[in-house]
């Protein structure tokens, strides 16, 4: 499939502009897609542009991805009320290392092929003009009545907030053409992705080329990415869905694709995935038939999972949801990262435990009740252990059960159970 028509059939097709089709398929050609580098980590609302790079790329292409080391010191006004907290330069080119490795993960960087990907920071030629210049060589080829008619632009001098725009924001398509046209000088790259919502920034950059070198270059956009329900995509009650494990473990990123709708399952296994088309169509029908053995969304979780973090991350994510519906041992416990298992039973009672207590062993009965205060008594608690409902690390236990040092998990913590839902985290303290 050409690689126009294969976005469209994943609905990775907003706007497009005329000849950008004729284009691609006449050459290989370069095309980039920007980054701010507000953290240290992407979160997967970037992965819609990673991906359109990435087929990109597959289809014969060249990437490139620029961060914005310096339009994130400006602020982009594109679907925003307020300008962005603005950064230093050290903190932007150490963000920019972090989220290459994480790219790595999509795009060939290293490869000797025509069409390696390129990593750019738009600081190494922003830096370099002076205000005399930019206004010189760039402003005066865009008029303000052509910068006036961006969505981005009226939406915010029409805003309810009164507050209007400064004029940082207000030259913020200047600097994003800017690129555009330093990028189609530097590496010829005739083509710029993005976000729907950066249709007006980037057709500036295309109007700046054609009207500074008589040249032409094109755009391309993608929906912006929604939920069924209306809500954000890739936002949860606690915040984004990171790439960087320590943001986000594996097991809450694997758990964000496993419990998505259907329907958001069948848009985003098109979007996030690499799987043909006939695959997914394949996958579609069956999952329809059988709606509540979730494959689509397995599918999807088990991709995403083992692509942005590893297989081992993946095998440990199927064992930890396991736990939760009873289909695991103490062995299987101990397999799985103690960071992990707090994730899975992160809001769960917890109680702090010094490890002297376990040195010369406590009965289950003082450690549930008098130590940790998940039983109001030692009666309520030995009743549950005659009726069989208490386990221990997954064993079940009996009133005579002492714990020691060898029943701590990962040398961090203790798994009780009461019946089938109702877990409590021993925390190990030194």
């Amino acid at each position: 499939m050409k690689l126009v028509d294969n976005l469209r059939w994943r609905g990775m097709v907003q706007d497009i502009m005329p000849g950008t089709e004729e284009q691609l398929e006449k050459e290989m050609t370069t095309a980039y897609v920007g980054i701010d580098p507000t953290a240290d980590s992407l979160h997967i609302g970037h992965l819609v542009g990673v991906m359109m790079l990435k087929h990109l790329q597959e289809s014969g292409h060249r990437p490139i991805v620029l961060i914005g080391g310096a339009t994130g010191m400006i602020g982009d006004p594109s679907g925003k009320s307020l300008e962005r907290n603005l950064l230093d330069a050290e903190a932007i080119k150490r963000n920019m290392e972090c989220i290459k490795t994480q790219l790595k993960k999509f795009l060939d960087f290293d490869s000797d092929a025509p069409n390696a990907a390129i990593m750019v920071n738009n600081y190494d030629w922003m830096k370099d003009y002076s205000f005399l210049s930019f206004i010189r060589d760039i402003g005066k080829h865009i008029t303000v009545n052509y910068m006036m008619t961006k969505d981005s632009v009226k939406k915010r001098i029409a805003g309810e907030d009164r507050e209007g725009m400064s004029f940082t924001e207000f030259s913020y398509q200047l600097v994003q053409g800017t690129d555009f046209l330093e990028l189609y000088q530097k590496y010829n790259c005739k083509l710029q992705m993005g976000g729907s919502d950066q249709w007006g920034n980037i057709t500036t950059g295309s109007e700046l080329i054609r009207r500074k070198l008589g040249k032409e270059a094109y755009a391309l956009t993608c929906p912006l990415i929604t939920k069924a329900d209306g809500g954000k995509f890739g936002k949860t009650e606690s915040g984004n869905i990171w790439l960087d494990a320590k943001k986000t473990s594996p097991y809450k990123f694997y758990q964000f694709w496993l419990n998505c709708s259907d329907a958001d399952a069948e848009k985003y296994i098109k979007i996030f995935t690499l799987f043909s088309k006939d695959y997914i169509e394949e996958l579609i029908i069956k999952h329809n038939e059988a709606p509540h053995l979730r494959l689509l969304q397995k599918e999807l979780a088990k991709d995403l999972t083992i692509r942005v973090h590893s297989q081992e991350d993946y095998d440990n994510a199927l064992e930890a949801s396991a736990i939760l519906f009873g289909n695991s041992t103490t062995d299987s416990l101990r397999h799985i990262p103690v960071d992990m298992l707090m994730a899975v039973f992160e809001g769960v009672p917890q109680a702090d435990v010094s490890r002297e207590v376990l040195k010369n062993g406590v009965s289950v009965v003082d450690l549930m009740s008098e130590i940790t205060g998940f039983f109001p008594s030692k009666g309520e608690i030995r009743r549950s252990l005659k009726e069989n409902a208490i386990s221990i690390n997954k064993a079940k236990v009996n009133d005579t059960c002492m714990l020691n040092e060898a029943d701590i998990i990962g040398d961090k913590l203790i798994l009780a159970q009461k019946g089938k839902k109702n877990y409590y985290l021993v925390i190990i303290t030194d």
